[in-house]
């Protein structure tokens, strides 16, 4: 199973999937990393390991559709079955989600359908939740909403800030994205 790998930042998630390939935890060929901006920590955890990288800077376009036509043809090039959006903070448009319709991945740290969007950790903590947890989910048309492949529960320490609850959701959210490309990769996507 190929797949290339979008970020944004720092890569953990990613680091989590170069360490189980490297391991032979993961059977998957990495096609590619790429991110919407210069300088991410994630294409150079990616260039160190050996890994195709690409840069389509967001900020290089005028015009959104048109970042989004670049960002989808230099994805499509790699030829993957699956784009895992790790830490990816652009809103991609219809285009690029029907360019690879149902195989476009996301994690996201909240228990899906609560607390979509860019701030789940912190709407979870503000709401009160005794339980969050993270997401691995088909990336739809939606922020957040497309169907649901895996979820992993955090329970909501008295003390928590929304730094410590959000490393604590990562460890879990790096585990099922793992788990959840494996089964992938062993038995194709479910039927949705």
């Amino acid at each position: 199973m190929r797949i290339v790998v979008l970020v944004s930042g720092t890569g953990s998630n990613l680091q989590a999937v170069l360490d189980a390939v490297a391991e032979g935890k993961l059977d998957v060929e990495i096609a590619a990393v790429g991110a919407d901006r210069p300088g991410t920590q994630g294409v150079q955890r990616a260039a160190d390991a050996g890994y195709p990288t690409f840069v389509v800077n967001f900020r290089d376009y005028a015009v959104r559709s048109e970042w989004n036509a670049a960002l989808t043809e230099k994805v499509a090039s790699y030829s993957p079955d699956i784009v895992l959006s790790s830490g990816f903070m652009r809103i991609v448009d219809e285009h690029f989600i029907n360019t690879f319709e149902g195989r476009y991945l996301n994690t996201h740290p909240a228990l899906l359908p609560s607390f979509p969007g860019a701030h789940g950790v912190r709407d979870a903590l503000a709401y009160g939740v005794k339980v969050t947890g993270c997401t691995v989910h088909i990336a739809d048309a939606g922020v957040d909403t497309g169907p649901i492949l895996a979820q992993a529960a955090v329970e909501v320490l008295d003390d928590d800030t929304e730094e410590s609850l959000h490393e604590r959701i990562k460890v879990q959210e790096r585990r099922l994205l793992i788990e959840t490309l494996a089964r992938i990769s062993a038995r194709g996507l479910p039927a949705l």
